[in-house]
Protein backbone atom coordinates (compact mmCIF):
# COMPACT_ATOMS: atom_id res chain seq x y z
CA UNK A 1 0.00 0.00 0.00
CA UNK A 2 1.21 3.41 -0.89
CA UNK A 3 1.40 6.54 1.09
CA UNK A 4 -0.97 9.45 0.16
CA UNK A 5 2.05 10.86 -1.50
CA UNK A 6 3.27 8.06 -3.60
CA UNK A 7 0.51 7.22 -4.20
CA UNK A 8 -0.47 10.90 -6.27
CA UNK A 9 2.85 11.53 -7.46
CA UNK A 10 3.34 8.08 -9.20
CA UNK A 11 0.10 7.14 -9.99
CA UNK A 12 -2.83 9.51 -9.70
CA UNK A 13 -1.24 13.19 -10.80
CA UNK A 14 -2.04 12.11 -14.39
CA UNK A 15 -5.19 11.29 -14.17
CA UNK A 16 -6.54 14.11 -11.23
CA UNK A 17 -8.11 16.41 -13.41
CA UNK A 18 -9.31 13.60 -16.21
CA UNK A 19 -11.10 11.73 -13.63
CA UNK A 20 -13.83 14.70 -12.72
CA UNK A 21 -15.23 14.69 -15.88
CA UNK A 22 -15.25 18.06 -16.28
CA UNK A 23 -13.24 20.64 -18.00
CA UNK A 24 -11.16 22.46 -15.81
CA UNK A 25 -12.32 25.79 -16.02
CA UNK A 26 -15.95 24.71 -15.69
CA UNK A 27 -14.33 23.02 -12.21
CA UNK A 28 -12.94 26.29 -10.98
CA UNK A 29 -16.27 27.92 -11.62
CA UNK A 30 -18.03 25.85 -9.67
CA UNK A 31 -16.13 26.24 -6.98
CA UNK A 32 -15.96 29.56 -6.96
CA UNK A 33 -19.83 29.21 -6.63
CA UNK A 34 -19.41 27.52 -3.53
CA UNK A 35 -16.93 30.00 -1.85
CA UNK A 36 -18.95 32.53 -3.10
CA UNK A 37 -22.04 31.10 -1.34
CA UNK A 38 -19.58 30.93 1.96
CA UNK A 39 -17.93 34.09 2.13
CA UNK A 40 -20.63 36.40 0.51
CA UNK A 41 -19.22 39.52 -0.86
CA UNK A 42 -15.89 39.32 1.29
CA UNK A 43 -13.06 39.75 -1.57
CA UNK A 44 -9.27 40.33 -1.22
CA UNK A 45 -6.75 39.45 1.31
CA UNK A 46 -4.87 36.15 2.05
CA UNK A 47 -5.92 32.77 1.46
CA UNK A 48 -4.74 29.73 2.12
CA UNK A 49 -5.15 26.38 0.26
CA UNK A 50 -4.04 23.47 1.97
CA UNK A 51 -3.93 20.13 -0.17
CA UNK A 52 -4.39 22.34 -3.21
CA UNK A 53 -3.97 19.65 -5.91
CA UNK A 54 -4.12 20.86 -9.43
CA UNK A 55 -5.95 24.01 -8.55
CA UNK A 56 -8.94 24.09 -9.03
CA UNK A 57 -9.83 26.02 -5.11
CA UNK A 58 -6.80 27.82 -5.58
CA UNK A 59 -7.85 29.52 -8.73
CA UNK A 60 -11.47 30.27 -7.76
CA UNK A 61 -9.94 32.00 -4.47
CA UNK A 62 -7.65 34.04 -6.75
CA UNK A 63 -10.95 35.10 -9.65
CA UNK A 64 -12.13 36.10 -5.95
CA UNK A 65 -9.88 38.65 -5.51
CA UNK A 66 -7.11 36.90 -2.94
CA UNK A 67 -3.76 36.41 -2.98
CA UNK A 68 -3.15 32.41 -3.07
CA UNK A 69 -0.70 30.25 -0.99
CA UNK A 70 -1.56 27.05 -2.32
CA UNK A 71 0.37 24.24 -0.74
CA UNK A 72 0.80 20.39 -1.41
CA UNK A 73 2.58 17.62 -1.17
CA UNK A 74 2.45 16.11 -4.68
CA UNK A 75 5.28 18.08 -6.69
CA UNK A 76 3.79 16.72 -9.73
CA UNK A 77 0.16 18.48 -9.00
CA UNK A 78 1.74 21.26 -8.10
CA UNK A 79 3.86 21.34 -11.11
CA UNK A 80 0.72 21.16 -12.92
CA UNK A 81 -1.00 24.28 -11.34
CA UNK A 82 2.29 26.12 -12.04
CA UNK A 83 1.34 25.49 -15.30
CA UNK A 84 -1.83 27.77 -15.52
CA UNK A 85 -1.32 29.87 -12.50
CA UNK A 86 -1.91 33.83 -12.71
CA UNK A 87 0.37 36.27 -10.81
CA UNK A 88 -1.05 36.64 -7.30
CA UNK A 89 -1.14 32.34 -6.23
CA UNK A 90 2.16 30.93 -4.60
CA UNK A 91 2.88 27.06 -4.38
CA UNK A 92 4.80 25.27 -1.65
CA UNK A 93 5.77 22.12 -1.78
CA UNK A 94 4.98 21.26 1.71
CA UNK A 95 2.81 19.08 4.63
CA UNK A 96 0.02 21.13 5.72
CA UNK A 97 0.47 18.96 8.97
CA UNK A 98 3.33 21.53 9.68
CA UNK A 99 1.17 25.04 9.18
CA UNK A 100 3.35 26.95 11.59
CA UNK A 101 5.90 26.55 9.31
CA UNK A 102 4.17 28.21 6.42
CA UNK A 103 2.30 31.14 7.51
CA UNK A 104 2.71 33.01 10.47
CA UNK A 105 -0.70 33.24 13.35
CA UNK A 106 -3.45 36.07 12.84
CA UNK A 107 -2.55 36.77 9.19
CA UNK A 108 -5.20 34.21 6.91
CA UNK A 109 -8.63 35.77 5.95
CA UNK A 110 -9.65 31.94 4.50
CA UNK A 111 -8.23 29.08 4.46
CA UNK A 112 -9.70 26.00 2.54
CA UNK A 113 -8.94 22.43 2.36
CA UNK A 114 -11.08 20.89 -0.08
CA UNK A 115 -11.59 17.62 -1.83
CA UNK A 116 -10.15 14.53 -0.04
CA UNK A 117 -7.35 16.43 1.50
CA UNK A 118 -8.67 15.97 5.16
CA UNK A 119 -9.14 12.10 4.70
CA UNK A 120 -6.05 11.86 3.84
CA UNK A 121 -4.26 12.43 7.09
CA UNK A 122 -3.01 9.51 9.24
CA UNK A 123 -5.28 9.66 12.05
CA UNK A 124 -8.51 11.63 13.33
CA UNK A 125 -5.28 13.06 16.20
CA UNK A 126 -3.92 15.15 13.04
CA UNK A 127 -6.92 15.94 11.86
CA UNK A 128 -7.86 18.24 15.52
CA UNK A 129 -4.06 19.25 15.22
CA UNK A 130 -4.59 20.88 11.85
CA UNK A 131 -7.80 22.10 12.80
CA UNK A 132 -6.12 23.97 15.96
CA UNK A 133 -3.57 25.12 13.65
CA UNK A 134 -5.76 26.55 11.13
CA UNK A 135 -7.60 28.59 14.18
CA UNK A 136 -4.05 30.00 15.42
CA UNK A 137 -3.31 31.08 11.08
CA UNK A 138 -6.75 32.87 11.06
CA UNK A 139 -7.55 36.18 11.72
CA UNK A 140 -9.96 36.99 13.89
CA UNK A 141 -13.08 36.70 12.14
CA UNK A 142 -11.18 34.60 9.57
CA UNK A 143 -13.33 31.59 7.66
CA UNK A 144 -12.26 28.30 7.36
CA UNK A 145 -13.82 26.11 4.23
CA UNK A 146 -13.90 22.38 4.98
CA UNK A 147 -15.22 19.67 2.48
CA UNK A 148 -14.03 16.19 2.73
CA UNK A 149 -15.59 12.68 1.40
CA UNK A 150 -17.83 11.53 3.70
CA UNK A 151 -16.95 7.44 4.39
CA UNK A 152 -18.08 7.05 8.03
CA UNK A 153 -21.81 6.05 7.15
CA UNK A 154 -22.84 2.41 6.28
CA UNK A 155 -20.24 0.55 4.24
CA UNK A 156 -20.78 -0.43 0.99
CA UNK A 157 -21.35 -4.73 1.18
CA UNK A 158 -20.17 -7.30 -1.89
CA UNK A 159 -20.03 -5.94 -5.44
CA UNK A 160 -21.34 -2.87 -4.01
CA UNK A 161 -17.65 -1.59 -2.88
CA UNK A 162 -16.38 -1.62 -6.79
CA UNK A 163 -17.07 2.07 -7.68
CA UNK A 164 -16.62 3.42 -11.10
CA UNK A 165 -14.95 6.82 -11.44
CA UNK A 166 -14.92 7.85 -15.52
CA UNK A 167 -14.52 5.79 -18.73
CA UNK A 168 -13.20 7.11 -22.48
CA UNK A 169 -12.39 5.28 -25.50
CA UNK A 170 -8.49 5.73 -23.96
CA UNK A 171 -8.70 5.29 -20.38
CA UNK A 172 -11.48 3.38 -17.48
CA UNK A 173 -11.00 4.47 -14.05
CA UNK A 174 -12.55 2.27 -11.26
CA UNK A 175 -12.10 1.71 -7.62
CA UNK A 176 -12.83 -0.66 -4.83
CA UNK A 177 -13.20 -0.33 -0.79
CA UNK A 178 -11.56 -2.23 2.00
CA UNK A 179 -13.58 -1.28 5.29
CA UNK A 180 -10.68 -2.00 7.57
CA UNK A 181 -11.79 -0.37 10.87
CA UNK A 182 -14.43 2.44 11.51
CA UNK A 183 -11.90 5.23 11.34
CA UNK A 184 -10.31 4.12 8.04
CA UNK A 185 -11.16 2.48 4.46
CA UNK A 186 -8.65 1.17 2.00
CA UNK A 187 -8.97 2.86 -1.61
CA UNK A 188 -7.65 0.70 -4.21
CA UNK A 189 -7.08 2.63 -7.42
CA UNK A 190 -7.28 0.97 -10.65
CA UNK A 191 -7.25 2.08 -14.33
CA UNK A 192 -6.88 0.82 -17.64
CA UNK A 193 -5.36 2.96 -20.03
CA UNK A 194 -5.30 2.04 -23.88
CA UNK A 195 -1.77 1.10 -25.41
CA UNK A 196 -2.93 0.04 -29.24
CA UNK A 197 -5.64 -1.54 -31.05
CA UNK A 198 -7.10 -4.00 -28.74
CA UNK A 199 -4.36 -3.86 -26.12
CA UNK A 200 -4.86 -2.08 -22.63
CA UNK A 201 -2.44 -1.89 -19.81
CA UNK A 202 -3.58 -1.92 -15.90
CA UNK A 203 -2.35 0.45 -13.62
CA UNK A 204 -3.14 0.29 -9.62
CA UNK A 205 -2.14 1.48 -6.51
CA UNK A 206 -3.91 1.52 -3.21
CA UNK A 207 -3.67 3.98 0.40
CA UNK A 208 -5.47 4.81 3.30
CA UNK A 209 -8.26 7.31 3.77
CA UNK A 210 -9.99 8.25 6.94
CA UNK A 211 -13.55 7.83 8.12
CA UNK A 212 -14.65 10.82 9.20
CA UNK A 213 -18.41 11.49 11.05
CA UNK A 214 -19.70 14.88 10.28
CA UNK A 215 -20.76 15.26 13.82
CA UNK A 216 -17.26 14.53 14.63
CA UNK A 217 -15.93 17.01 12.72
CA UNK A 218 -18.51 19.58 13.21
CA UNK A 219 -17.14 19.23 17.58
CA UNK A 220 -13.66 19.48 16.65
CA UNK A 221 -13.72 22.45 14.75
CA UNK A 222 -15.73 23.80 17.79
CA UNK A 223 -13.24 22.96 19.86
CA UNK A 224 -10.49 25.05 17.91
CA UNK A 225 -12.15 28.44 18.56
CA UNK A 226 -14.04 27.94 15.51
CA UNK A 227 -18.19 28.56 15.23
CA UNK A 228 -19.87 26.80 12.75
CA UNK A 229 -21.70 28.72 10.20
CA UNK A 230 -22.71 26.25 6.91
CA UNK A 231 -22.54 22.46 7.60
CA UNK A 232 -24.11 20.09 4.81
CA UNK A 233 -24.50 16.44 5.01
CA UNK A 234 -24.40 14.23 1.61
CA UNK A 235 -21.33 12.66 -0.19
CA UNK A 236 -18.84 15.59 -0.05
CA UNK A 237 -19.56 17.03 3.15
CA UNK A 238 -19.51 20.85 3.73
CA UNK A 239 -18.64 22.75 6.34
CA UNK A 240 -17.37 26.53 6.25
CA UNK A 241 -16.12 28.10 10.23
CA UNK A 242 -15.23 31.56 11.62
CA UNK A 243 -12.55 31.91 13.95
CA UNK A 244 -14.30 33.80 17.06
CA UNK A 245 -12.99 37.20 17.90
Amino acid sequence: MSSVKDHYDTFLAEHYDWMFGTPFAAKVEEQKGLLTEVLGETRGGFALDLGCGSGFQSLALHGLGYRVLAVDVSEKLLGTLADRMPRGITTRLADLRRLEELVDPGTVDVAVCMGDTLTHLSSRAEVSELFRSVGHALRPRGVFVVTYRDLAGGELQGLDRFIPVRADDERVMTCFLEYESPESVIVNDLVYVRAGAGEWTLRKSSYRKLRLPLEWVHAELVASGLSIVLQRAGRMATLAAVRLP
